[in-house]
């Protein structure tokens, strides 16, 4: 006997699956055929109708895991694990989450130990715990690294972590001079992708991409820009009038360590091309020469980090959440940094006020009447778009983001 249940189709553009409604019809057909005929489908309520609609979903569910695993089989659309199978044909691990660390000045008694663990807290109570034990020397205090035990880029201004959270006898104050290093999401499966489309290239030789994918494959860099000027004369390049000398090329980073940015570089780039940037490292060539060495003088452009400012008009009504403008200024900052799983916010990118919108709504769908979402370089944020330069390193913090309930 056959079916009327339409099947997976597998095409040479990808495989189609059957829609839920043709299936639900296919099943009745195959039950209304099996009892004879002139069964009765219309209201939902009897049995052959409950039966085929649970069939229906079961071969739905079963096509939907189909599509779901022959998605993953793609570079593009794989997330999780099968993500990081396919990033270990790369020899690609995805970017583990960091925490934020922060210098600490301990105060207390001469002798006092600071065992690893210890703990304190933020003035926004978030707690961090010591990673490094010490001893409070002769000057009364000594500086050791905290870290937040929130994984993540959780902000640590100067002059926040101040409460000793467990008490240690002799241990008096804490205190944070400087603002702490943010740390880091998980990678996301877009950034994963970016990095590993990145990772091919850099197998060549001297062409732009080469240096592009070698620079992103360095540890710590979040974000790269690469532009070639192969002409005789200066060019100027984007939103920022970026001047690129001639026959040379722009190699714009933010993070990661100067040294192995100029390595990868170096390794990569043609012979003998200008370069463009606000660093200049010098790079030795190990390649089988006898002391003294080779060295080279290599430039690039450490991105400039730039604010971003958001302006945000909600109606204003009593079914919006208590705490809307804190929930607001987390969705944008999702949406801004990629740990909502979107594309994070580049250097030399536009950047769309519409890109906003439906990660605000999504807070609470019934209850936000969205009026407008500016966004600008200066406060208050002005424009539907902005385009950043090849030179500047999108930056967003809670305080830029203003939302108005009106």
């Amino acid at each position: 006997m056959t079916s009327a249940v339409p099947t997976i189709q597998w095409t040479a553009a990808g495989l189609v699956v059957p829609t839920a409604a043709a299936v639900l019809a296919g099943v009745q057909q195959d039950i209304n055929a099996a009892f004879g005929g002139n069964l009765n489908f219309t209201n939902g309520q009897t049995p052959q109708s409950q039966l085929a609609a649970s069939w229906a979903a079961n071969i739905n569910a079963a096509n939907a895991a189909i599509a779901y695993m022959v998605n993953q089989t793609n570079p593009l659309t794989a997330s999780g694990f099968m993500q990081d199978g396919i990033g270990q044909i790369y020899f690609l691990d995805r970017n583990p989450g960091l925490p934020t660390v922060v210098q600490c000045l301990c105060t207390g008694a001469v002798g006092t130990p600071i065992p690893v663990g210890a703990q304190a807290q933020d003035t926004s109570g978030n707690v961090y715990v010591c990673t490094q034990a010490g001893v409070i020397g002769s000057s009364g205090n000594v500086t050791l690294p905290f870290e937040n035990i929130v994984l993540g880029p959780i902000a640590c201004p100067a002059n926040t972590l101040t409460n000793i959270y467990v008490q240690i006898p002799g241990w008096d104050s804490i205190n944070n001079p400087t603002t702490g290093v943010l740390g880091a999401d998980v990678e996301t499966q877009a950034a994963f992708e970016i990095r590993r489309e990145a990772s091919v290239a850099s197998n060549s030789q001297g062409a732009l991409q080469s240096v592009y994918g070698a620079v992103f494959g360095v540890s710590g860099v979040i974000d790269a820009y690469c532009y070639e000027n192969p002409s005789n004369a200066a060019i100027i390049v984007g939103a920022t009038n970026y001047s690129m000398v001639p026959n040379s090329i722009y190699v714009g980073v933010a993070g990661g360590t100067a040294t192995a940015i100029a390595q990868a570089i170096y390794t990569k780039k043609s012979p003998g091309c200008n370069m463009n940037g606000n660093t200049t490292v010098v790079v030795t060539d190990t390649s089988g020469y006898q002391s003294p060495q080779p060295t080279y003088n290599i430039t690039y452009n450490v991105l400039t980090d730039t604010p971003i400012y958001f302006a945000v008009q909600i109606q204003n009504s009593a079914a919006l959440p208590s705490n809307i403008t804190t929930l607001v200024q987390n969705a944008i900052i999702a949406q801004f940094t990629g740990s909502n799983g979107a594309p994070r916010a580049r250097a030399g990118a536009l950047l769309l006020a519409s890109q906003y919108y439906a990660p605000i709504i999504a807070i609470s769908p019934n209850s936000i009447s969205l009026i407008s979402v500016l966004v600008g370089l200066s406060s208050p944020a002005g424009l539907s778009n902005v385009t950043l330069g090849i030179d500047q390193e999108p930056t967003i913090t809670a305080a830029n983001i203003s939302v108005a309930l009106v």
